[in-house]
């Protein structure tokens, strides 16, 4: 079966986006819809989980974007233009109930398309993303309510998404550098291209 990948090409506020998610996994548990992967970009915002620690936003007060507190696992992120947001909406009880493959099929596809833009990236031990050398290229985040998934990826499109990160501790990783498909690939990269190459990948899951 092919999953359905439905790219969403106007900026999205990150609020929209996790009403569109919770809809599509209410629709699974009662059975009016299907499995999905929602990809889009996000207008800017810092994301958190529900933590106890925030420390990794640093000065939350100070930060040039809002920040939202949200359902899904791990510490601070940014999410904006040139990043490239996937969602998978997938009942993870026909999948054998493994959060952890969930998570490295997430990882592989991502791997399989950047290769396609030949930038070789991988993982690294005990650190959930996608990387090359010790640059981070994507971060991993999700959330599960009744073994459906939600919440997903953030890649690194272009070096237009790389400055706020500054601002924050990414992932809770100090001293973590991040960087872009376009940095890696020493070109531009249009956003159609890292679309379609995801897209492609992502249909396997």
């Amino acid at each position: 079966m092919i999953l359905p990948v439905i790219h969403l090409p106007d900026l999205i506020d990150y609020q929209d986006a996790l009403r569109l998610q919770e809809q599509a996994v209410e629709a699974i548990l009662d059975g009016s819809g299907g499995e999905r992967v929602y990809l889009l970009e996000h207008r800017p915002v810092f994301t958190i989980g529900r933590l106890r620690d925030q420390s990794s936003l640093r000065d939350a007060g100070a930060l040039p974007h809002p920040v939202v507190e949200t359902n899904r696992g791990g510490q601070a992120t940014y999410h904006g233009p040139g990043q490239l947001v996937g969602y998978p909406i997938l009942d993870l009880s026909a999948r054998g109930r493994d959060l952890h493959l969930h998570l490295r099929g997430i990882e592989d596809a991502l791997i399989r398309a950047c290769a396609a833009f030949g930038v070789t990236a991988g993982r690294r031990d005990d650190l959930t993303g996608v990387w090359v050398a010790n640059r981070k290229l994507a971060s991993i985040g999700v959330g599960v309510r009744k073994w459906v998934s939600m919440h997903g990826f953030a890649l690194n499109v272009t070096n237009a998404c790389l400055p706020p990160f500054l601002a924050i501790t990414p992932c809770g990783i100090a001293g973590v550098a991040m960087t872009s498909l376009e940095a890696e690939a020493g070109r531009a990269m249009p956003m159609a291209e890292a679309v379609a190459a995801v897209t492609r990948e992502l249909r396997g899951l």
